[in-house]
This record gives structure tokens, sequence and C-alpha cells, in this order.
């Protein structure tokens, strides 16, 4: 017979006191830190236990007693419950101290290095309505909030489009509005939604691996170009090409309407065939009078104004003569190589994804730039010093690695290779400390830019500029 668990406490009228690691509000309760999303600091609440440690515990918020006064009203329908943009309740000068406050305990706690003094955080200038790209699951398993729940009302549908619950791998919540990200992807959401429940199209089972609609990736440009990628589970050309017209005559503003039809156990399509319904198998974004391709297995950084903050930010920290050879590491498309191009001798860009190397080439083409190389590869295996003594030692290097960082073989290639300088952009200043420490018996931080690229969230960039000791 299975052990009952034992029932974890109730602890009432508990002060907030500070922000903590993934966004999470943090309270003090007999010595020991308790972890809680959905507040902020200076909010008195009471907390049902959810798990204890010896040195820590973490909760949900079950009555707010008192608000603080440094909140802000939500303003989306899915707070609390989607698991996104988790600090609308911060007002956004508060987002911004505590990003840098992010910043700073990662790199003086895990890096323990020397630091300059760390510039003000670069906010952005859009809060809402930011990001050029979203992807929401269609599921037969529809997410019922609290409020519904308790209504004792029948819900017969189902059916949901919209976003994994935090920790619900086959659950999804109903999506009406979303404001990260221009409102037509709201039209274009809800009318698939109308369309397939209308016309009785199965939504996915991820447990069971069946239903035909599975996923929707929508993304923009700055230039108000669209692309739409659906991608079904079945193969049911009647009903795939009922759906794809209705959208194709709906929305004329989709200037690339693709599918994919992908019966993986998982939801990615970089190994998957994707299929041109109408119009370009790609779209276009512009900076600084450049142009660049972004096809449906592109990485492009998902905040298109900010991101060409983060890389003037990038290029001012290189310090570009017009003589320099640079490295640019995990350089996706090639934004960075392309971007810098005009400034140095020549640049080379490595990147894992092949598919990103070919859209790299293109858009140096494109924009008439001749000084770029593009290698494909896993970058420990491709920036190798047989690689360096046969390109040349770079003078440069400009690294913006994934959440993961840097591997190590690939930090003792980079001091191996030994550059007058190395700007490492990152979106996780957690790894980004680690890294640097590693980099630390060579190099000295010299600068350091907090860049906000996900505002109601608590995701922050960080770019840092280290030169030779």
């Amino acid at each position: 017979m299975a052990r009952k668990r034992k029932q974890l406490p109730l602890i009432e009228n508990v002060l907030i006191t500070d922000v903590a690691a993934e966004g999470k509000a943090i309270a003090k309760v007999d010595g020991m830190a308790v972890f809680v999303p959905y507040a902020v600091p200076g909010d008195v609440v009471d907390i049902q236990l959810t798990r204890k440690k010896s040195s820590f515990a973490e909760g949900k918020v079950v009555r707010f007693e008192s608000y603080s006064e440094n909140r802000a009203v939500p303003f989306c329908e899915h707070f609390g419950v989607c698991g996104g943009c988790k600090w609308q309740s911060l007002p956004y000068e508060e987002q911004l101290k505590y990003k840098h406050k992010q910043v700073v305990d990662n790199l003086e706690r895990i890096g323990k290095i020397e630091l300059p003094e760390i510039s003000p955080i670069l906010g952005a200038p859009k809060t809402n309505f930011y990001r050029n790209k979203l992807e929401y699951t269609f599921s037969d398993k529809r997410w019922l909030t609290d409020a519904e729940i308790s209504s004792d009302k029948e819900f017969s549908r189902k059916n949901a489009l919209g976003f994994h619950i935090p920790g619900m791998f086959d659950k999804v919540l109903d999506i009406n509005k979303c404001w990260l990200m221009d409102d037509l992807q709201n039209d274009i959401r809800n009318s698939f939604r109308k369309f397939c429940l209308d016309n009785d199209y199965s939504f996915f089972d991820l447990r069971n691996q069946e239903g035909l609609m599975r996923t929707l990736v929508v993304r923009n440009t700055s230039i108000g170009e669209w692309m739409l990628i659906v991608v079904f589970y079945e193969d049911d050309r009647e009903k795939r090409e009922k759906l794809m017209s209705h959208i194709q005559t709906e929305f004329p503003q989709i200037t690339s309407l693709l599918y994919v039809i992908n019966q993986k156990a998982n939801d990615t399509i970089t190994d998957q065939e994707v299929i041109t319904w109408s119009g370009r198998d790609h779209i276009f974004e512009e900076m600084e009078g450049l142009k660049f391709k972004i096809g449906p297995k592109s990485f492009y950084q998902t905040n298109s104004e900010q991101a060409y903050h983060l890389y003037e930010i990038a290029r001012e920290f290189a310090q570009l003569s017009g003589d320099e050879l640079v490295y640019d590491l995990y350089t996706g498309t090639g934004t960075i190589a392309n971007f810098i191009a005009r400034d140095t001798k020549k640049v080379i860009g490595i990147e894992y994804v092949e598919e990103a190397i070919a859209d790299a080439k293109v858009n140096s083409e494109i924009n008439g730039i001749s000084n770029t190389l593009f290698f494909a590869g896993d970058m420990k295996d491709v920036l190798t010093t047989e690689f360096i003594s046969e390109h040349g030692r770079p003078d440069v290097i400009i690294t913006d690695p994934p959440r993961a960082g840097m591997h190590e073989d690939v930090v003792n290639a980079i001091l191996i290779a030994k550059p007058e300088r190395i700007v490492y952009v990152s979106c996780n200043p957690a790894t980004q400390a680690r890294d640097l420490s590693l980099l630390d018996s060579k190099y000295r931080v010299v600068r350091v830019q907090p860049v906000d690229m996900f505002p109601q969230t608590h995701h922050v960039e960080n770019v840092v500029l280290l030169e030779k000791k």
C-alpha cells in the first residue's frame, strides 16, 4: 500500500523580502528561505508549502494579507496560470532593478573575479508586444483553471490551443489573448482554433501520440513580414488543404505560409521537411540598412528592436578599426557577423545548425558582404588549434552561446587563440559567470552591460568585454 504523503504546513503573515533565481519571490521563515511565484517584495502573504528541505522550502501563495506598495496590476487574463510573464505584478523599473541585481549576484557569487563597475541595465523600448516569435500547442487536454473548477460548471470542450502549463507536459492552457507579440497573432491563433473546432479537427493527444493538429509557430519582423508554420501529426491531405486555404484567404498579410507533418515523439522540426503552401519559404528582417533572411529553422533574437541595441553594444565593445580578424562563435544566421563586417578585415562565423549557416551565407550575399566565412559544426569540434592555424589567429572573438554557456573545450580553444579582446554576449549570466571564471587566468573583465530583452520576465542578457591581462 502506498505511503500517505505528510501534509506540509500553511504559514501565515509572511513578508516577501526579495526576488530570487528564476524570478521567484523569497521570504525568510525561522531562518529558512521560502520560494514562491507571483509575489513581489513587500507583499504579506499566507503560503501553503509544497516542498520542504532542510535549508529551503517552496510553496504557493493562497492569500494576500496585504499588497506591496511596489506592485503593478497584472494586465493579462492568463497571469499566474500560463507560466509566462511572471513579473507583470512588478512595475517595470522594479523589474530592471532586480535584473541588474541578478547580473551582479551571478558575476560576483559564481564568477568570483575582479569586476569593474557594472553599467545600468538598458531597458527595452517596448514592454508588451515585443516578441517576433511564439509557438502554440494544440492539445486534447485543456487545463482547467481554479476559477473554472470552483464554478461547478460543466466543461465539455477538452481541446485547447495555447501554452503548456509549467510542470505538466501534456496539459495546455487555452489562450485568448497573449500580450507578447503583435495583436495579429491573437487573431491568427483564435481563427485556427475556431476553424478546427467548427470542422471537428482532432487536437493532439501527446500521451497516445494521435490527432491531426500538433503545433503552430508564428513569426514576424519589424518590416511587417509574417511567417506561419503549421505542424500536423496525421497526414490528412483533404483536411490539411481545407485549413491552409482558409488561413491563406483569411490572412493575406502572411508572407510565408508553411507546414510540416511531424510524426516523431517530440515537437522539434529541425530534422523535418518544411513545405511551402504559399508565399516565400522565408521572411526578411532589416537592421541598420542590412537585410537578414529568416527561415523556419533559423534562430533570430526574439526581440528585434532590442536586438539592434544589443548588437550595437557588442560592436562598440569590439573596438573595431577595420583591420581585425574576428571570430563570431555561435553565429546563428550570421546576424552579428554581417552586422560588424563593414568594420573589420574579415569575420569567420561558426554555428552548429547547417541551415542557419546556409542562411548566414545568403545574408552576406544579399547585402554585398564579401569578407565573411561561415562554418557549420559542433563548436568544440570546429574551433581547434588546427582551425586557428589555418584561418589565422583572431584579434577579437565575439561569442553568443546558448543558455548552457560554452563547452570547456571551447573556452580552452579561446585561451589558445589569445585574441586581444573577447566580447561575451549571454542570455544566462550564471553560465556566463562560470565561463568568465575559466577565462580569468589570461583575461580581465573591463566592461559589463546588462540588456533587458524580455520585459515581464526574469530573463536578462548581458554583454561583457574582456581584455588580455
